[in-house]
């Protein structure tokens, strides 16, 4: 039997890039036996706060506490970040490199691109996908929520999880967005749900309180921080016992995620957008995940979105095609 592939997940350590790396190479681990190594850059000062095009050599721009870098090289490596792209671009000659998101350079550099759809980028060397890779699976779905239910206080069925993100690049989470999505949950409240609420890292403090003032009047189970039924984070436990999915429309690693479930989900809208966020929703209304128009106790379905294991299988094809073109 040939020896299991060696993938590296590279990141800077965030969550929303980690789990992106780590999440396809657990996908590509599904499909192939792999060993998986995580591996995190952290970048010195003050290179830190100057382009990525003054660094020169990257790995002399490793802070103390950075993951080592050395032979054996994997097989595949599997980064997401920017400040991940010159290790790529550096280990090319090593192995197969694969980087998510828009690397914002020529895709031909990398051994494959995985960017999401709404990114618009095309080419020989591009696998796009709807949204962003993720770690779930329906077993881990299914065992943090059973882990996670006896944990939580008695409240209204059906449930309906409640992600909320933060500003970002292209939307803007002001008092007036706040305000309505705090109506929304009271609406959704009103129609018998029960309502589990996380918030991001990137929920502005201020914006986190006005809604935990609103929701302390609701049946509502707002997660603090803290372990739950043995969980250190019920994010997954959320998604597998909810019917429905409220998500903040500016993260297209929740939204995505959400969409995983094959359950209903409803945007909860924030100021601004661009036009590839649009793209990104028309696709998902194209597939069913989301009906804009749609009343809050309408129940629908639709073929769970599992662009991650997609994504996994074109890994390894590219791969091996390369493999086979080196002898």
């Amino acid at each position: 039997m040939s020896a299991p592939l060696t993938v590296w997940a590279l990141s800077d350590g965030r969550a929303g890039m980690r789990n992106q790396a780590l999440g396809l190479a657990e996908a590509v681990g599904r499909v192939r036996d792999a060993e998986i190594a995580e591996k995190t850059v952290r970048i010195a000062p003050p290179w830190d706060r100057l382009p990525r095009a003054l660094w020169g050599d990257p790995f002399s721009r490793l802070a103390p506490d950075s993951d080592p870098f050395a032979a054996p090289w994997p097989d595949i490596l599997i980064a997401c970040g920017r400040r991940t792209i010159p290790f790529s671009l550096a280990l090319r000659e090593r192995c197969f490199t694969v980087q998510t998101q828009d690397p914002r350079t020529d895709p031909s550099r990398f051994g494959l691109v995985v960017p999401p759809h709404h990114d618009g980028i095309g080419g020989p060397d591009v696998f796009a996908i709807h949204g962003s890779p993720n770690r779930l699976t329906e077993a881990r779905l299914a065992a943090d929520a059973a882990a996670l239910r006896p944990a939580l206080p008695a409240l209204p069925e059906p449930l309906a999880a409640v992600l909320i993100g933060g500003p970002s690049s292209a939307y803007r989470m002001t008092p007036g967005t706040v305000a309505e999505i705090a109506r929304r949950l009271e609406a959704a409240a009103e129609a018998g749900f029960g309502l589990l609420v996380t918030f991001s890292r990137r929920t502005p403090p201020e914006a986190e309180a006005q809604l935990r003032e609103r929701l302390a009047r609701l049946p509502a189970w707002v997660w603090d921080g803290e372990p739950v039924g043995g969980l250190d984070n019920p994010y997954f436990g959320l998604l597998g016992l909810a019917n429905r999915v409220f998500v903040t429309e500016e993260s297209a690693n929740m939204v995505t995620e959400a969409a995983f479930t094959g359950r209903p989900v409803f945007l909860l809208r924030l100021e601004g957008g661009a036009p590839k966020w649009r793209r990104f929703h028309a696709a998902l209304a194209e597939r069913g995940v989301l009906r804009p128009d749609a009343a809050l106790r309408e129940d629908w379905s639709y073929p769970p979105l599992r662009e991650t294991d997609r994504a996994a299988k074109a890994v390894l094809a590219a791969y091996d095609a390369r493999k086979r073109a080196d002898g």
